[in-house]
């Protein structure tokens, strides 16, 4: 029986680190449109983390990287030449979320985030807790 994934909102971190060439990720993060495509490039030879999984813009630009918890299991996922399709889904504090599906199933965006920006309660939202996930091999 094949693996059923659901599709999972994910964080994508490290907006605030400099790009080695191009426009920085906080630039190209505010020209990401909901729904654009972005693109998952897994990182083996990351010196700092060889699960790393880096994010794309649909223009070729890094805006992040997938938090270490969820790299990792990505990154098995990726590797087991599993279909994974991945969108933009909504600015956030720290950087953004996305939006990711499995083995060709329909992407479905959730309804965009109603939230007080200026609500301290917001920072708590965008914690790794607040997002779904892919529950781990067993």
């Amino acid at each position: 029986m094949p693996l059923s994934l659901p599709d999972v909102s994910l964080a994508v971190v490290g907006a605030d680190f400099p790009n080695a060439k191009g426009p920085t990720r906080r630039f190209e993060l505010a020209m990401c449109h909901r729904g654009e495509p972005v693109e998952l490039r897994p990182e083996p030879k990351n010196p700092v983390d060889p699960n790393a999984v880096a994010v794309y813009s649909c223009r070729g630009v890094q805006i992040g990287y997938l938090s270490a918890e969820r790299a990792q299991r990505m990154t098995q996922i990726i590797n087991q030449e599993i279909d994974v399709r991945a969108v933009f889904q909504e600015l956030a504090p720290w950087g953004a979320y996305i939006r990711v599906a499995f083995d060709s199933s329909t992407l479905d965006l959730p309804a965009p985030a109603d939230r007080d920006r200026s609500d301290e309660s917001y920072q708590a939202w965008g914690s790794d807790d607040a997002v779904d996930w892919i529950p781990p091999d067993d």
